[in-house]
């Protein structure tokens, strides 16, 4: 499959994701849910535009992951340059969820600073200004993805299942607009997660 079919089909089921997470973003206003939609904006975005023809097309290498990878697909290094202790408590959380009928698949983990700054790039271009961008993409040197401290879990009855249960391995929702974004925050197991910020632009660690 060419990258240009690959990014058309992730754009095509975010779409779908996105009349997801407008419902379930209503519910957690009135109080009763917080939003679980299933894939990440960032990796929409990277897929509404293709990137500049100068511009080193990403690949596997650089984090790039086929629909329905799994925590166990190492070989591929989105998951396999993950923080090995977010990978445990995923697979601890998972092996949970099982027992529950979910599964766990992973859209994004690890990804390059390349793959990071074409994103933002591509969010620029979409959203017409580095700050609304922002909201969405964080810049390579900021981002928990290059960091290997970040997963964006699906499908939706995964990211679901997650956002109710992921305190008690450490695992935590960070951000209001992108629900399906996780990371590994251990106090929590002990302390409950923090409240998420709106946007990454509410993040201390995004300041820079």
């Amino acid at each position: 499959m060419s990258h240009t079919t690959a990014r058309r089909r992730r754009f095509r089921r975010f779409l779908g994701f996105l009349l997801i997470a407008s419902i379930v973003v209503a519910a957690a206003i009135i109080g009763t849910l917080a939003a679980q939609p299933d894939s990440s904006a960032a990796r929409a975005i990277g897929g509404i535009l293709q990137p500049d023809d100068a511009d080193r097309p990403v690949t596997e290498a650089d984090g790039v992951l086929p629909d329905g990878a799994r925590l166990t697909d190492t070989g591929y290094p989105g998951i396999g340059k993950l923080d090995p202790a977010l990978v445990q408590a995923l697979g601890e959380a998972a092996a949970d969820a099982a027992d529950d009928g979910v599964e766990f698949l992973v859209n994004d983990g690890w990804r390059s600073p390349a793959y990071q700054e074409q994103l933002l790039r591509d969010a620029i271009a979409s959203y017409g200004s580095e700050e609304e961008a922002r909201r969405w993409v964080a810049s390579p040197e900021t981002s928990a993805h290059v960091s290997g401290a970040a997963v964006d879990i699906g499908p939706f009855d995964g990211t679901y299942w997650l956002s109710q249960h992921g305190a008690e391995y450490g695992i935590c929702q960070v951000y209001v607009n992108e629900p399906w974004h996780f990371e590994l925050i251990p106090e929590a197991v002990d302390h409950g997660c923090p409240s998420m910020h709106a946007d990454p632009t509410e993040d201390p660690r995004m300041q820079q």
